[in-house]
């Protein structure tokens, strides 16, 4: 990775383009076997696009397959009648002419047959109104087509040379996103690649600050997941 760095480094520097200072920092690091930053690495990516012909080299993340809930088959219970399970035996005449006797007793009989049978109308009635109910229909499923979601922000509205940028937004359909700023002329001044957390958070710092941030005014930053691509701005002060 090193040795094709710098042989754009070189490449730019037999070219006399870009920041000479800058680039034999670079060189130097590179044949020194140092660590070299990502905003290094960005700034040499940019030179090489702009003046060796070089294609922006951007991952898309893959999108994870969306999985449609499996809902169980809903068993509707089984109610029974009171009314078909009651049964009546048959009375002696001598039961019958004593049951006579007693309009109490038969009152008191009448009355619990009404009221066995008022519950098994009522039983009949409510199962009939669950099962003509549309909203109890298993198969309806309002979660699957999700709606996919993208979105970035910064902590602050405005900067000045040298401020921190503290970077953080949301990409529920995708593992990484590529986070980019351009000035007021459209020109790249800083790149990264972020993962993407299990919960759909992401986070990063930038330095405001460098090639192409030498003019004060309205900067763009953009954040692509793969399907969707999402942009804010915010003022700098060079």
């Amino acid at each position: 990775m090193n040795d094709m760095l710098l042989d754009d480094v070189t490449s730019l520097l037999d070219g006399d383009f870009g920041d000479d200072r800058i680039l034999k920092q670079i060189s130097r690091a590179c044949k020194n076997n140092e660590v070299i930053s990502n905003y290094e690495r960005n700034y040499v990516r940019k030179l090489a696009e702009q003046y060796l012909g070089k294609k922006p080299k951007i991952i898309i993340p893959k999108k994870p397959e969306n999985i449609e809930p499996i809902i169980p088959d809903v068993v509707m219970p089984k109610i029974e009648s009171y009314a078909q399970t009651q049964t009546f035996q048959p009375r002696s005449s001598r039961s019958s002419n004593f049951n006579l006797k007693n309009p109490k007793l038969i009152l008191g009989f009448t009355s619990i047959v009404l009221v066995i049978i008022f519950a098994a109308i009522l039983a009949s009635g409510t199962f009939d109104s669950f099962s003509s109910n549309p909203t109890s229909n298993p198969t309806s499923n309002p979660t699957s087509n999700p709606t996919l979601k993208l979105s970035v922000q910064t902590d602050l509205s405005s900067y000045s040379q040298k401020d921190i940028i503290s970077i953080n937004g949301i990409s529920t359909n995708s593992n990484m996103v590529n986070i980019s700023i351009e000035n007021q002329n459209g020109e790249l001044v800083w790149a990264e690649q972020v993962s993407v957390k299990n919960n759909g958070m992401y986070s990063t710092l930038s330095i405001a600050g460098g090639p192409g941030w030498e003019n004060s005014g309205s900067y763009t930053m953009k954040v692509d997941n793969g399907s969707e691509i999402k942009s804010i701005t915010f003022s700098f002060s060079s």
